[in-house]
């Protein structure tokens, strides 16, 4: 499972935790303006914005979430047993699955040229290749501006509008949004005694506003948690200042080997967290086994070629000695 958020300091932040029990070896992955898409239905796409995120790459880059050169940002995150895709349609851009967030950030600069181009638009059920059938996903799309998520279920594709800027798994959005009406209470300030005015009663400790905040694993809860974190959330607007805190945001609902059994000996972890800067266009991570941040400049590399560039994830922690 993952988890997704926006957030905005001086600059617009972008990013998610990838949470699974095993990595396809995923890396960042720059495509540069005139790498070749071939579409699998017919339409060849030569000239494209350019983007940067984390791909499994094969014949082209398979991303799980990536930001273009103009700042629009998409990532697809697990949604079994209510995704749904179609045959091709018709009078339709029909894309596969995997086809979706390349074919959008490559297209488009903002969510509402975003929202023109879904008109349009079928995501069919066309799997990449046997060994790689077609994931159950669905997806959130920003700008500096707004958000949105866009989810394909049986009675056809639903957008909506998120104003929250976060997206976890299951159940389906609305659903999510309609949730956080359980929590309105939350605060981050301390509490005030509304039980009686018979009783004395006091906070005994700091933070008893967030009493009732989920705690566990669970995709709604971790909605609800990384949302009141992220819409309470406080920092400077240096890069350092907010990168810093865009990964405590994520940080809240990291998940840890051993807490969540999914096979023998098979546990979900957070494989990695990313921050994009999405209008500097640099992708910064940490992975499981390596909490020092790395960074990846897409504008440090040639925007106007036609080969992907590549860089495998750094794994190895990397401790800082101060005394030796």
């Amino acid at each position: 499972m993952c988890t997704a958020a926006t957030y905005k300091t001086k600059d617009f932040y972008f990013g998610r935790t990838l949470d699974y029990e095993f990595s396809y070896k995923e890396e960042v992955t720059i495509t540069p303006r005139n790498f070749p898409f071939n579409l699998r239905n017919g339409e060849k796409i030569t000239k494209h914005y350019a983007f940067i995120g984390m791909a499994f790459v094969q014949e082209i880059p398979l991303y799980y979430d990536a930001v273009n050169e103009k700042g629009l940002c998409m990532a697809g995150l697990n949604f079994v047993g209510n995704a749904h895709y179609n045959a091709g349609e018709r009078d339709k851009i029909n894309l596969a699955q995997f086809e979706f967030i390349p074919y959008i950030l490559g297209k488009c600069a903002t969510v509402e040229e975003v929202k023109k181009q879904l008109e349009n638009i079928n995501i069919t059920d066309e799997p990449f290749s046997d060994k790689l059938p077609v994931s159950a996903l669905h997806w959130i799309i920003a700008d500096k501006n707004c958000a949105i998520t866009v989810e394909c279920v049986k009675d056809g594709m639903k957008i909506y509008d998120n104003p929250a800027g976060v997206l976890t798994n299951n159940p389906p959005f609305d659903e999510q949004m309609f949730n956080l009406n359980n929590y309105m209470y939350l605060s981050p300030r301390q509490p005030k005694n509304t039980f009686s005015d018979k009783l004395d009663l006091k906070a005994y400790s700091r933070g008893m506003g967030a009493l009732g905040l989920p705690g566990d694993l669970s995709s709604q809860s971790r909605f609800v948690r990384v949302a009141f974190t992220k819409m309470n959330s406080v920092s400077g607007k240096t890069e350092e200042e907010s990168v810093n805190q865009f990964f405590h945001i994520l940080g809240s609902v990291e998940q840890q080997r051993g807490c969540c059994i999914v096979g023998e000996k098979e546990y979900e972890i957070t494989i990695y967290t990313s921050c994009c800067n999405a209008d500097k266009g640099i992708h910064y991570y940490t992975t499981y086994e390596n909490h020092s941040v790395s960074a990846v400049d897409m504008h440090a590399e040639n925007l106007d070629g036609d080969k992907l560039v590549r860089y495998s994830l750094e794994k190895k922690e990397k401790i800082n000695f101060v005394n030796r």
